[in-house]
């Protein structure tokens, strides 16, 4: 009952306090910026109500309050969540106030990602009771890294916050990926004994499910980076914290897919003189450039997060 009611209560406060946020950002004309690189027909999505992951990230400060022992290493979670939202919210902002799909420079959001990942690493390799050991799956292994366990971390945590940024294209889409991410990590976390991490999925998962209502095909408001990172913080953070990172390239295989499309096109179109492998990336454009509706692509990217969760599931129960 505890664990359905984590889901349901940030749920709750999206469905009730969405309508309200979406009049507030439409009033302070907090509209999308689109850039104009990408697929023509987002040039009509100009204008939505952007930063709606503000909501996402009240939704689970309240929820964490509630049903959370903050006492414990889930706090962390609640750490890197926030620190990465800031990030987000800060970007959002500037490209807001200037009227542009740009906002915080790269290297300058990299550092802050770095920065937050690093306490992170930091905590858990020299003041988390948890342990540096990583679960592999499908052996029943455990490795331990010492003090490599801390740069392992940052990447873990940079390199996925980022993914779920670049998933975010689509209505609906990071949302509902994220949503069967955490349910999966729940499921690995509660089976792992880590209750308030197990807790804590829950309370994203509730959130994102909150979010899909107004998100959904065709979207009434966007999350923008304050909602895209904060849930790639969230998601990073729960996989450290239960040491199950190999389990999240699984079980988040396409945040994994989304990256990868992009850094296989960027490599190759440097050293082939400017050839492309794919139409666009993020991966999601290049199946729109194809053809296919966009609600189309995003119902088959959640069947497909489906998929890989369930397989990310059994790496697990097979060993155990």
């Amino acid at each position: 009952m505890l664990y359905l009611t984590a889901v349901f209560l940030p749920f709750l406060i999206l469905i009730i306090l969405g309508p309200g946020l979406i009049r507030g950002l439409e009033y302070l004309n907090f509209g999308q910026q689109i850039r104009g690189e990408g697929p023509s027909s987002h040039q009509k999505k100009k204008g939505i109500p952007t930063m709606g992951g503000i909501l996402i990230v009240f939704a689970l400060l309240i929820s964490s309050f509630i049903f959370l022992d903050l006492g414990t290493e889930v706090i962390w979670a609640l750490i890197t969540t926030l620190g990465m939202g800031l990030i987000g919210f800060l970007d959002d902002i500037i490209k807001i106030r200037s009227k542009r799909s740009l906002g915080l420079r790269a290297r300058e959001k990299l550092v802050g990602q770095i920065l937050v990942g690093l306490l992170l690493g930091i905590y858990v390799v020299f003041y988390s009771g948890m342990g540096k050991s990583i679960l592999i799956p499908f052996t029943g292994w455990v490795i331990n890294p010492g003090y490599w366990l801390i740069p392992f971390i940052v990447f873990i945590v940079v390199g996925f916050t980022n993914a779920v940024n670049l998933t975010d294209g689509l209505d609906g889409l990071a949302a509902g990926v994220t949503f069967i991410v955490c349910t999966a990590l729940a499921v690995l976390c509660s089976a792992l004994g880590y209750k308030e991490l197990a807790l804590y999925a829950l309370i994203v998962s509730g959130a994102c499910l909150g979010f899909i209502w107004f998100n959904s095909h065709p979207a009434q408001v966007f999350m923008g980076d304050v909602g895209s990172l904060a849930l790639g913080g969230a998601v990073s953070a729960l996989a450290v914290l239960s040491g199950t990172e190999f389990f999240l390239v699984i079980i988040g295989g396409i945040y994994v897919a989304e990256a990868l499309s992009v850094m296989i096109q960027v490599s190759y179109f440097k050293i082939s003189g400017g050839k492309r492998i794919f139409r666009m990336t993020p991966l999601h454009h290049h199946y729109e450039l194809a053809g296919l509706e966009e609600a189309k692509i995003v119902s088959r990217f959640w069947i497909s997060s489906i998929i890989l969760a369930i397989l990310g599931l059994l790496s697990f129960f097979i060993i155990s």
